[in-house]
């Protein structure tokens, strides 16, 4: 199986995050989900939008850039 979702995920963060979005991501995924990256299914991404969401809204102040990462991260599958 690809690691398409993850892929996907990674991308979008990363437009925020930088070099730490794979890490980022790879946590949320472990901890939450307790799955690897490559096992993440499509009903999965709209788990992972809400868990991206609370520790983004910890980084930033900006309301809007969080709304935009996860209104993205809900697109993967829609």
């Amino acid at each position: 199986m690809t690691a398409v979702y993850y892929t996907k995920i990674v991308a979008i963060i990363s437009e925020s995050l930088g070099p730490a979005s794979e890490r980022f991501v790879n946590r949320q995924i472990s901890f939450h989900l307790e799955k690897k990256p490559e096992d993440l299914t499509k009903e999965d991404v709209t788990k992972m939008a809400e868990w991206i969401r609370a520790p983004l809204n910890l980084l930033t102040s900006d309301t809007s850039l969080v709304d935009d990462v996860v209104n993205r991260i809900y697109a993967i599958v829609s």
